[in-house]
């Protein structure tokens, strides 16, 4: 009996033993869980406030472009350098136009081992292309001019909004933001089917900027849009724009890859962007478009205004917003800004969308109104990247789709496309193209992309010493060269405007801090430890403005060589110094100008010029703009409260 009693005694010993451990091993992976959590979201958040950081500065540089065409006379310098951006000048017929885009005196030579192309183009010549492209192979520049061509002739018969149907039995695929990334683009076909009679696509816009191969996504999607002019529908984004990709890479890819004739390509690029419809309508019930909507979007508007001549308007707008001058065209202009530039809420109301410098923030109710008067269903939008290429919101009435996987590094996020059949039910597909990300754990995956994520947090803090300096020297009014965590993380707020949580992060920015907690400010910048250039006033403005500024360049560049004579630089620095309100004088931009044009040459090489400059690795992603998970201020301080994490 008593030997039966101590076994029993034993067994219950035991099994508390082994409940507590499992309580402990559960606690212990809800905190793992917890923690991983709050790493990926400050880790997103970084990277989406530095870019839409970037946004807001090409925003700002709008505004700077249409305030000097409104506000100087069209003999000065200011204006005659960026007048060629409006097409004042260009007031010739198609016709001429089409002349002056003539590829037949460009030859093909024997040795060209790339894709021949016939017109009319044939299915078997676009998906060649696919191979092509698929095999790192470049279509000859003879071509890519002809293809253009064509499409810029088949997108002036299109409407503003296309409207298509599923016809009883057609499943339609909607695509989201591509973003130069081919890899993605190859995937959704292996998955998906390439676009045919049975398989109608919806692009919806960004197709270039950031990723490598963006000129040959747009032949792609220009040759199936060609081959199936009913089946393939391409929408608009903010980037297919041309000024935002002389700061996001798509002018500088185009000009590498076609040295000869990139200027051409370009230019005919710009006005087949101008004329890419705005908007696709499925079945009556369902509005796919880039961005999104606004308190006054209109379809019945937007299907009437001509859309290939909003550019100068459109960059007017900037301007009007910017300094607060009434004008009758507004409203139009207003419009095509929401709808490439806008983003939803959780909140009702329509708010400005200071976040990113443009369009606006829209909530549930806006959403709700704007069904009920088109007598629509649902909104399928992109422009947000998002961590499973999908999300829902506004009662599952807007759906935003984004396509690029890996947008900012590798496992970042999901890429995700939608199928729409007869009963309009959203069937979304995920997919991630590259294979590294089999590789990766979740561990891993967090791991990689937060160091990233500090990585340039680091950059963008080094950038910005000056004023960070000034800011901390207003809590130390002793001069000790120390402040308290409180007060270090209220000075680089105040300085970076983030919204990012500066107290969570110390721990991963500073390490050097004195016996009492107090932040040794001035040995964190050398703890920093950025190899750059030295950081005396000018330098540092270039460098934190170096996006802008090499914008500023490429616009100066007007014949699109990649150099720019000493007189023009000192022209560049000049709109530089108006534009940031500082004073830059002569005597430094000359200094400065006789360092760069080290072969006295008398022009300065552009892309040699920025590389001088740059203080992260050339292969950055992080320097083709990627963004990260949408995650809030306000998500990011409830978890920073949690005693789980």
């Amino acid at each position: 009996m008593g030997c039966g009693v101590t076994k029993s005694n034993q067994f219950n010993k035991h099994s508390r033993k082994a409940i507590r451990a499992a309580v402990l091993i559960q606690r212990w992976y809800r905190q793992y869980v917890a923690r991983t959590e709050m790493r990926r979201r400050y880790t997103w958040h970084i990277f989406q406030s530095i870019e839409y950081s970037g946004e807001q500065a090409q925003i700002k540089l709008y505004n700077f472009l249409g305030y000097l065409m409104d506000n100087f006379t069209p003999s000065s310098n200011e204006r005659n350098l960026i007048s060629h951006i409006f097409r004042e000048n260009e007031v010739c017929q198609d016709a001429e136009w089409e002349r002056y885009f003539c590829y037949k005196n460009i030859e093909v030579p024997e040795i060209y081992s790339g894709p021949h192309l016939t017109f009319p183009l044939t299915v078997e010549q676009a998906v060649g292309l696919v191979e092509a492209f698929r095999n790192k192979k470049q279509l000859h520049s003879r071509y890519v001019l002809q293809l253009l061509l064509e499409t810029w002739r088949q997108l002036r018969m299109l409407p503003n909004i296309s409207r298509i149907s599923t016809c009883q039995s057609k499943e339609i695929t909607i695509c989201g933001d591509l973003h130069g990334q081919l890899e993605d683009l190859l995937l959704i076909f292996y998955k998906n089917g390439m676009p045919s009679l049975e398989k109608p696509y919806v692009f919806n816009g960004d197709f270039v900027d950031r990723g490598k191969d963006s000129i040959e996504i747009l032949i792609i999607l220009f040759s199936f849009l060609l081959v199936y002019p009913s089946e393939v529908h391409l929408n608009r984004g903010n980037h297919e724009d041309h000024i935002v990709n002389l700061r996001y890479g798509f002018t500088k890819e185009v000009l590498t890859k076609y040295k000869m004739h990139g200027k051409r390509i370009l230019k005919l690029l710009q006005k087949i962007f101008s004329w890419l419809p705005l908007a696709t309508v499925i079945d009556q019930k369902v509005l796919v478009l880039h961005g999104g909507i606004s308190d006054i979007t209109d379809l019945s508007i937007l299907a009437r205004l001509d859309r290939h001549n909003v550019r100068r308007q459109h960059v007017q707008l900037f301007s009007l917003e910017s300094f607060k001058i009434k004008s009758p065209v507004i409203p139009v202009c207003l419009q095509i800004l929401d709808l490439l530039w806008s983003d939803p809420m959780i909140q009702d109301g329509c708010t400005p969308n200071e976040v990113r410098g443009g369009g606006c923030y829209w909530g549930p109710d806006v959403t709700e109104d704007f069904l009920n008067r088109h007598n629509l269903q649902l909104i399928i939008r992109s422009h947000e990247c998002k961590q499973d290429g999908y999300e829902f919101c506004h009662n599952r009435k807007v759906l935003t789709l984004f396509s690029a996987s890996n947008y900012y590094d590798v496992g970042s996020n999901r890429g995700a496309y939608v199928k729409l059949g007869p009963d309009l039910v959203p069937y979304l597909v995920q997919y991630q193209a590259s294979s590294m990300t089999r590789e990766l754990t979740v561990k891993q995956s967090v791991g990689r992309t937060e160091r990233s994520a500090l990585k340039v947090l680091r950059e963008q803090l080094f950038a910005h010493k000056s004023d960070l300096i000034c800011a901390f020297k207003k809590f130390d009014s002793e001069n000790t060269g120390l402040v308290s965590l409180n007060n270090w993380a209220s000075a680089v707020e105040s300085v970076m405007y983030l919204g990012v949580p500066w107290r969570m992060l110390r721990g991963q920015l500073v390490t050097s801090k004195s016996t009492d907690g107090m932040i040794d400010y001035l040995e964190w910048f050398n703890e920093l430890a950025i190899k750059g250039p030295n950081t005396d006033s000018l330098l540092e403005t270039l460098y934190r403005h170096r996006s802008t500024v090499e914008t500023i360049f490429r616009i100066v560049d007007t014949d699109n060589s990649g150099f720019i004579t000493i007189e023009d630089f000192r022209q560049t620095w000049k709109l530089l110094s108006v534009y940031l309100k500082m004073e830059i004088t002569d005597e430094a931009i000359s200094d400065l100008a006789v360092t760069i044009d080290s072969n006295q040459d008398g022009s300065i090489d552009i892309d040699e010029f920025m590389e001088a400059f740059r203080l992260t690795d050339k292969k950055s992603r992080l320097e083709r703009g990627r963004s990260m998970f949408m995650g809030t201020v306000n998500d990011l301080t409830k978890l920073e409260g949690d005693p789980n994490i």
